[in-house]
């Protein structure tokens, strides 16, 4: 798609001078038709974009086997999950990049794609690490509150889960982890695929990422909940529907940047 041609997800450009570029106003729609696009970028590179969905399944897969031995850790390796998510998916921004550029798929290139802001990417995983560092101790902290004595087999503990024995950690727990998932989502959105194409610093990436998701809260709550979905339905089938679904989450997420994020404009 060419810059001229009208997008249909796009509604009108805020043109305020800012420190971060025009925000665009989306319909509520557009999540559905960015994922659309999603599928789109994989049909047209099927290798490039199923090489990094095997990727993903390879860390889904690592995520079950701990959950099996050791579950009490498994919130932290799914927030690492959610966390590198961003970055694995550079290739596929890249991929997404050339096709609209009309330069074919490069595998190769999609491969190295981060040494285009690698300073700037850089503080940005910082950001994100520091994240995932106090969550994954926030969640042994609701472990340890609930589960003074000792902590149940893991069937007991999934039995818990099912019979809603244990409410409280279960709410304490699902309020925490939605304020940390909110916090990287709105950090994130539209951050990395923002970094790469124009070369923007991060606090600038992330301020207008945050931005989008403030301008446009209802569409982005749908593409946060498709995200979710799509992930969770990925685990269910045995991490077979995340070689399918994580990729095109990755190019569905350069589509919402396109549509999101206008030309830039000089600071005020």
């Amino acid at each position: 798609m060419t810059e001229q041609q009208e997008d249909p997800s796009r509604i009108r450009i805020e043109d305020t001078k800012s420190l971060i570029p025009p925000i665009r106003n989306v319909r509520i729609g557009s999540a559905v038709v960015w994922l659309g696009r999603g599928v789109q970028d994989m049909q047209a590179c099927p290798a490039a974009s199923l090489f990094y969905g095997f990727c993903f399944a390879g860390m889904g897969l690592a995520i079950t086997m701990v959950f099996e031995h050791a579950y009490q850790f498994t919130s932290a390796l799914t927030s690492g999950f959610l966390l590198l998510g961003p970055f694995l998916a550079m290739g596929l921004y890249e991929l997404s990049r050339r096709r609209e550029r009309g330069e074919g798929c490069q595998f190769a290139a999609s491969l190295t794609v981060w040494r285009r802001n690698i300073a700037n990417i850089a503080i940005f995983a910082l950001v994100l690490a520091v994240i995932f560092l106090v969550w994954a101790r926030a969640s042994l902290i609701i472990f340890a509150l609930f589960y003074t004595s000792e902590l149940p087999n893991l069937s007991g503990f999934l039995n818990e889960v099912l019979r809603l024995d244990n409410l409280e950690f279960l709410s304490v727990y699902t309020i925490v982890g939605a304020v940390f998932a909110a916090l990287v989502f709105a950090l994130s959105v539209v951050s990395i695929p923002m970094m790469l194409d124009r070369g923007q610093d991060a606090i600038t990436a992330m301020l207008t990422s945050f931005a989008a998701l403030t301008r446009n809260p209802a569409p982005m709550l749908l593409w946060a909940f498709l995200i979710a979905f799509l992930t969770i339905l990925g685990f269910l089938t045995l991490h077979i529907g995340l070689i399918f679904f994580m990729p095109m989450i990755g190019h569905g997420t350069w589509h919402a940047y396109r549509a999101l994020v206008g030309q830039e404009t000089a600071p005020s």
